[in-house]
């Protein structure tokens, strides 16, 4: 037998151990030599990219959507430059579909009930607007409050709205009316000699002027009311749906955040100046003075019973208000002006061209202005006349109804929603109940694409209250219904007794154009 004198060996297992070892040392070695700042981005890339589609897939679950999203950015661009046949594609997709745009996962609520299971379920969710709009609007606006904060806000608003109130505002709106109808023949007749031009900035012009007139009546000068209804505009892009979350100089969301800033900056010294007029016994002549005389004289009767003088329940106010900044005054104007200047300004241009377009009804309402003014064209604006406008709020109604001008509302979820059996929003998601399909269905509605103002007269339209969601419904329906529709009939009841006009149809007149509200299309 051979031997090795002085020789040594390793044992089988230990060959194995070491030829591990050195084959994981190799790997890890190659691993780590083979990684280069590109390998790492990409990876890094790549990671993101699985995720935000896994996050997509699982948030999506059974309802209607795409079957992958493009990375990251979803629909943006469609977003940008929103079609309103994608939004009918979407809505006739199924009761509920689905989207998502960068970060946000967005469910879209399409039918009537589904709508009003969002728009009543407080517990579940709140409004949300878009990011920018807390930076606008301020983070501590009103409209942002939740829960039983929101509804005692809210009632200390509501004496601003009663049938008393609305009466008084009505000089006010209809001076407003006076002047800009003298405007709209000058711009038309003797700026344009007749030719068609388009008129929608100048409604757009018009109804801000009503509104700051309304809300803070003459302490607000012409020119910054012709300031703020130039510069509105820009308001109105920054809170499109889609858009820039951070502020970036000389973009849509940083010239937004200057007229805002502008906006509250002039209501802030319409309150102050208020506040002066109203505390030396003046006359209430806007909204703004009617809420700063509620706030004063809840301020007198908490001194009184400070000082223990009984006070009767005649005395007391209504709503006994506590003290309200100037700042905190001008945001709560700041959104009754959000949520009137675009709404309004939709329905004014569909208003004329629809009474353009069907010059019998506008013949019509011409009738009944005369009918309830008895025969004086110079009589001016009272509600009893505006309540004996039987057909011309019917015109207003059938336009609302025919082309709503606020389509979707969009609210974000404060805890996952069970908003189907089968299906839960999550939370942080973005949940949008819409107006237009429920405005359009034909079980309520025939012939819904058809406009037709006698269904709110000899139909039964006025019945069908669970479709009319023009104003949504829930603890965050419109404050100023009632307020936005009178406005509507005293303006196309006064044009239609003053004013001729007509419309230059195009191909694209009936196509609708959505920027914040939906407007027709000029060319």
């Amino acid at each position: 037998m051979a031997t090795v004198v002085g020789g040594s060996f390793a044992s089988p297992s230990a060959d194995a151990q070491t030829a591990v070892f050195m084959s994981g040392e190799s790997f890890l070695a190659t691993f780590f030599n083979s990684l280069t700042p590109w390998n790492i981005a990409l990876s890094i890339i790549l990671g993101l990219v699985a995720y935000d589609q896994f996050s997509y897939i699982w948030n999506k679950g059974s309802i209607v959507g795409p079957v992958f999203k493009a990375p990251f950015i979803g629909p943006f661009l469609e977003s940008v430059y929103p079609d309103f046949n994608i939004y009918k594609a979407k809505w006739n997709s199924g009761e509920l579909s689905c989207v998502s745009v960068f970060h946000k996962f967005v469910v879209i609520a399409s039918t009537r009930d589904m709508a009003r299971k969002v728009f009543n379920s407080p517990s579940f969710v709140k409004p949300c607007v878009v990011d920018i709009a807390y930076k606008l609007l301020r983070p501590q606006n009103w409209v942002f409050l939740d829960g039983k904060a929101h509804v005692d806000y809210r009632k200390g608003l509501n004496g601003l709205f009663t049938r008393q109130a609305l009466e008084s505002y009505l000089p006010m709106q209809e001076g407003v009316y006076d002047v800009y109808f003298e405007k709209f023949v000058h711009i038309s007749q003797k700026e344009n000699k007749g030719k068609p031009i388009q008129f929608m900035p100048v409604f757009r012009e018009l109804q801000c002027a009503v509104a700051l007139r309304t809300f803070v009546g003459h302490y607000m000068s012409d020119a910054a009311v012709k300031k703020i209804a130039d510069n509105y505009y820009n308001v109105t892009a920054a809170l499109e749906l889609v858009n820039f979350p951070i502020i970036i100089p000389f973009t849509k969301t940083w010239y937004g955040k200057k007229a805002a800033d502008m906006v509250l900056d002039e209501f802030s010294k319409c309150s102050a100046m208020s506040k002066v007029k109203m505390a030396a016994g003046g006359d209430s002549t806007c909204i703004l003075d009617a809420w700063v005389k509620q706030i004063q004289a809840s301020q007198v009767y908490r001194q009184k019973l400070a000082k223990g003088v009984e006070v009767g329940l005649a005395d007391k106010p209504s709503q006994v208000l506590r003290e309200f900044t100037d700042f905190e005054i001008a945001m709560t104007l700041f959104t009754f002006l959000f949520a009137s200047q675009d709404a309004t300004s939709s329905a004014s241009t569909w208003l004329f061209q629809l009474m353009a377009d069907n010059p019998e009804m506008r013949d019509r309402i011409r009738a009944e202005q005369l009918a309830v003014r008895d025969a004086d064209p110079d009589a001016r604006f009272s509600m009893d006349r505006i309540e004996k406008m039987t057909y011309t709020r019917a015109v207003v109604k059938e336009t609302l109804r025919y082309r709503p001008p606020v389509i979707m509302v969009p609210y974000m979820v404060k805890k996952d929603f069970p908003i189907t059996d089968t299906y839960t929003a999550p939370k942080g998601s973005m949940v949008i109940p819409s107006v237009y399909p429920a405005t359009h269905d034909p079980e309520a509605y025939p012939n819904p694409d058809t406009f037709d103002p006698e269904r709110w007269i000899t139909g039964d339209a006025e019945k069908q209250v669970k479709n009319w969601l023009v104003f949504g419904t829930g603890p965050h329906y419109c404050i100023g219904q009632t307020y936005a529709q009178n406005n509507l009939i005293a303006m196309i009841g006064k044009a239609s007794l003053l004013l001729d006009w007509d419309h230059t149809v195009t191909e694209r007149s009936e196509v609708v154009k959505v920027f914040a509200t939906i407007f027709p299309m000029v060319r």
